[in-house]
């Protein structure tokens, strides 16, 4: 099971009464797309439709149909002062209780959208890779820190993938196409064997490396030396997090270069 269908499954578990808020229509300028959905249970809520008082409303109504034990709703809801939103768009909420057949449904969604999601992987697990993946854990992304070290991968979020490997760059060759790789080890020789690898794929979203303007300038030499093409070069993004950051603290270099990564994927 993924960790969206694990997260959802405790949440079903712990609520044997729970409505299902899905946006049925949304027109002009909304919070989310059609298809975004919520489970709402008297007590929680599991995911979100946008927010605000459009929310509030739907979570209200929800509580409502599951405290007066009715089948299914429905909101059309203009997004303008009426609410306190200024959005300026329309949306159809509909409304149902969450019975066996949608939970189950509910699960297979799940799986399917995790398996969708976009693979980072983050080589090396030192303060900036746990830092990275901290931040990671929270986006609708796989990601997969890969290490040499068995100590290095502990105390990571649960969410995250771990992968431990005396040959590193071996995995750049099997991940899938698209994929973003992200390179920190704590050796600048391993660094560069990972990046190199990265480059020869022509379907990388991203290839990042750690460091400065001078490694990148050092990792240019030593490519080419070794017959690397000087065109993928491009492709590498170095110092990841923008070349301008002058705070390197670890939570600081991670939340610019999670941002970094996802405009990359997405």
């Amino acid at each position: 099971m993924t960790a969206l269908a694990k997260s959802l499954a405790a949440f079903l578990k712990a609520s044997p009464a729970a409505a299902l808020v899905t946006v049925a229509e949304a027109k002009g300028s909304t919070p989310r797309e059609v298809g975004a959905w919520m489970l709402v249970s008297p007590e929680k809520i599991f995911g979100t439709i946008g927010g605000g008082q459009l929310e509030f409303l739907a979570i209200a109504k929800a509580r409502e149909l599951i405290a007066e034990n009715i089948a299914s709703g429905a909101l059309d809801i203009p997004l303008g002062p009426e609410i306190g939103q200024c959005c300026g768009g329309r949306v159809a909420v509909d409304i149902r209780i969450a019975g066996p057949a949608e939970r189950a449904e509910l699960l297979i969604r799940a799986e399917t959208e995790d398996a969708a999601r976009p693979n980072i992987y983050l080589f090396g697990g030192g303060h900036v890779g746990h830092a990275l993946a901290a931040a990671l854990a929270l986006l609708p992304v796989r990601t997969i820190v890969v290490e040499t070290r068995t100590e290095a991968l502990e105390n990571l979020p649960d969410v995250v993938e771990k992968k431990l490997t005396a040959v590193p760059e071996e995995t750049v060759r099997q991940a899938p196409p698209h994929s973003a790789f992200v390179v920190l080890t704590h050796e600048h020789s391993l660094d560069f064997l990972i990046v190199s690898e990265a480059l020869a794929r022509d379907d990388t979203a991203y290839v990042g490396m750690i460091g400065s303007k001078t490694k990148k300038a050092t990792f240019r030499s030593w490519y080419l030396k070794h017959g690397g093409e000087d065109s993928r070069l491009a492709r590498l993004v170095c110092p990841i997090g923008g070349a301008d950051l002058r705070d390197k603290r670890p939570a600081v270099i991670a939340a610019l270069t999670a941002a970094e990564v996802l405009r990359a994927l997405l």
